[in-house]
């Protein structure tokens, strides 16, 4: 049986064009390990996901970004996906509510695309994660450590590459969130 997070908030936080399965099946599985999951988006109502190129499924959005705020929550999650990252990474308040998971030494994962969101906000010098093949030099480039593995975790920072990897990913992810804050994530994120 999974751990259980019982009590515990999750973020996800996405827009239009995230990666459909890296969106749900963290979703489920988190909320099968007890917590409580609130889409978070800079859109109302609801957001489009993404099968690779092809158009996917509406997801409800719970809460509008502009009412979110990290201390409400216990971890993030941050999707992949082709367009999703690159809107988010463009997203002033966006990455503002993302550097709060960090300063607090809270959970974090982000899967295939979704380590873009964290470039911009200024969050992988010095750290070691994965992502997807397109995007490896660009966390390179911003002073991040890259393997190539199913999933990597770095004092509290959760990534994997693809959706063959979400398995792991989700095992990983609800593991940290269980732990709670890490020192290291928020001493990381003063740097």
């Amino acid at each position: 049986m999974a751990q259980s997070i019982d009590g515990r908030k999750v973020a996800i936080l996405a827009t239009h064009g995230f990666e459909q399965t890296e969106l749900t099946e963290p979703q489920k599985a988190l909320k099968n390990a007890g917590a409580t999951v609130h889409v978070v988006s800079p859109e109302q109502g609801s957001i489009r996901g993404f099968k690779h190129l092809d158009p996917g499924e509406n997801v409800t959005v719970d809460r509008a970004l502009s009412e979110a705020k990290a201390d409400d929550y216990d971890a993030l999650l941050i999707p992949g996906g082709l367009y999703n990252p690159d809107e988010l990474r463009t997203n002033e308040a966006a990455l503002q509510f993302v550097r709060e998971f960090f300063k607090a030494g809270k959970p974090v994962g982000a899967i295939c695309h979704g380590p873009q969101v964290l470039i911009s906000a200024g969050l992988v010098k010095g750290r070691t994660l994965t992502a997807v093949t397109p995007i490896r030099v660009d966390l390179t480039n911003a002073g991040a450590t890259v393997l190539d593995q199913e999933v990597v975790t770095d004092k509290g920072l959760v990534t994997s590459r693809t959706p063959k990897d979400l398995p792991a990913f989700c095992a990983k992810l609800i593991e940290e969130i269980g732990e709670g804050r890490h020192r290291g994530q928020a001493a990381a994120a003063a740097e």
